[in-house]
């Protein structure tokens, strides 16, 4: 039998309101996958804090390779003990090469200086011994999401880590990025290592999870055999009850084009960012319409929104809103235009996270919530926020507490009550449940489907084709920086999709019937 590497029993923590852990347990063995698994708001999050040493447990005991953890310890001594957790959001430093990441405040001295010849031949050892497809001397912020999230695999390997933990390690990778992902993950488990996985992505932890364990309300729930359950068994664990997706049906009637974008090109990308070049791009939405957006990463879909919302120039093209030419400079001609965008990185471009749930939400909005001018009506301010809270089923202890305090599907929901409030004639939403639960991932679908039936022009971007087939009427597909084909939801499957996303053209058996 494997050896026990973690044992945490009867961890509580609380915050101001919030009880977000209620005595949970977990144990992960060594050279085991364990996925750690719940909705938005579970506890997962402040465990993983916990287990990393960034907060303490108010009660409970962990033990690691059968020694007590003491709750005074750091994150530096936790991760001296073996354990190193990879973040969502990672903590890496862009201007740095991979190596002075791997290493950094631990750099090889040779005269009190740092030994940069040793540093890359250390660093380079650790990279092919896992397999990766990186230079040590190459900056952090040239690499792609997917190969920072390998310097940061790499980084925990020169700290002889014997348990790591991932937090939505896929979220922002690719299919083919994923795979790779996989891949060394099951290496890494072949080598003894004990991993905790959380994800969102229930396929996934079927195809790569040894057990799971799920924490439901900051509770525990139960502790199994991932090969002995269901995607279906899983969800009724996290959520404790049916959940099912919802599909969007076509209503068969669509009003007036909304939104008629024409040839937008951009020959340069954005200054100071990898953004794609565009290349003559035209694309229109009618009133209750959703229309997806699909592409492989770096396709120019984000790129093409933010041109729509005036958050990134272009080089030609125009945009009309009821047949209206609008001059977009800025997103503060996007929203005057009727035109709002839901960012698909909420915690960089969408939050204010220190600020509160208050003020996030009705920023935008306070020129209409205003009395005499210059004083916010505080009033009708509440009564906002409470619609909304009530419309979206938002989870939160009080308005006045920071948004960045909330789980991922009530941030997501908090942009969704900004737009909404702002009652657009367009709405875009880019990655809309990317690392959200199941429940909340149904209910913000409901959302966009509540408000393409209210009238309003909706384009949803999402890597998940399943998601963008299960909502929208009308798919468009990108490629490197152009648009390769328009396909109704109805008859669009994930190999059409694919094809037009990755080869530009329609399957064989299509193009010959077009003949």
């Amino acid at each position: 039998m494997a050896a026990q590497l973690l044992k945490a029993r009867g961890i509580r923590k609380s915050f101001p309101g919030v009880k977000a852990l209620d005595g949970v347990q977990l144990d992960v063995v060594a050279g085991e996958v364990h996925a750690l698994l719940g909705e938005n708001g579970a506890g997962k999050s402040t465990l993983l804090k916990i287990l990393a040493g960034a907060q303490p447990a108010d009660e409970g005991a962990i033990e690691f390779e059968g020694q007590a953890l003491s709750p005074a310890d750091t994150p530096m001594l936790r991760q001296r003990t073996g354990i190193v957790t990879i973040y969502q959001e990672f903590n890496l430093l862009p201007a740095l090469s991979v190596a002075e990441n791997m290493y950094i405040g631990r750099e090889p001295l040779r005269n009190g200086l740092i030994h940069w010849s040793r540093l890359y031949e250390d660093a380079g050892k650790v990279i092919r011994d896992l397999g990766i497809d990186l230079d040590p001397r190459d900056a952090v912020r040239s690499l792609s999401v997917a190969k920072q999230q390998m310097v940061e695999i790499a980084k925990a390997m020169t700290v002889k880590a014997r348990l790591i933990v991932m937090d939505e390690p896929t979220a922002a990778l690719s299919g083919r990025e994923v795979a790779q992902l996989l891949g060394i993950i099951r290496d890494l488990r072949s080598r003894g290592l004990g991993i905790i996985y959380v994800s969102h992505k229930l396929n996934e932890v079927k195809a790569i999870c040894d057990r799971f364990t799920v924490f439901r309300d900051g509770r525990y729930v139960t502790t199994g055999a991932v090969a002995d359950a269901t995607v279906n068994d899983l969800v009724r664990h996290m959520v404790g009850r049916e959940v099912v997706g919802v599909k969007r049906r076509a209503s068969g009637v669509l009003g007036e084009v909304v939104l008629k974008v024409e040839g937008v090109s951009r020959l340069k990308a954005v200054s100071g960012t990898s953004a794609t070049s565009l290349s003559d791009m035209s694309v229109h939405v009618r009133a209750g319409e959703i229309v997806g957006f699909a592409g492989l990463v770096g396709a120019g879909r984000t790129e093409m929104a933010r041109v729509i919302f005036g958050a990134d120039p272009c080089d030609s093209g125009t945009v009309r809103v009821l047949d209206k030419q609008v001059v977009l400079r800025s997103p503060r001609d996007g929203i005057d235009a009727g035109i709002v965008l839901v960012p698909e990185d909420r915690k960089q471009q969408g939050c204010f996270l220190s600020h509160s749930i208050r003020h996030n939400m009705t920023l935008p909005n306070l020129g209409r919530l205003s009395k005499m001018r210059w004083f916010v009506d505080e009033a009708a301010e509440t009564r906002m926020i409470e619609e909304y809270r009530r419309k979206l089923s938002i989870k939160m202890s009080s308005d006045k507490a920071a948004i960045g305090t909330l789980s991922g599907g009530n941030q997501q929901k908090v942009l969704l009550a900004r737009c909404m409030a702002l009652n657009p004639k367009v709405l875009i939403v880019d990655e809309p449940t990317r690392g959200i639960d199941v429940g909340a991932k149904a209910e913000v679908h409901q959302v966009l489907f509540d408000m393409a039936a209210q009238g309003v022009a909706v384009i949803v971007i999402s890597s998940e084709l399943p998601e963008v087939m299960a909502v929208s009427d009308r798919i468009v597909t990108f490629m490197n920086g152009a648009i390769t084909g328009s396909t109704p939801g109805s008859e669009a499957s994930e190999e059409r999709l694919m094809n037009l996303m990755a080869l530009g053209t329609r399957p064989e058996a299509e193009l010959a019937l077009a003949a």
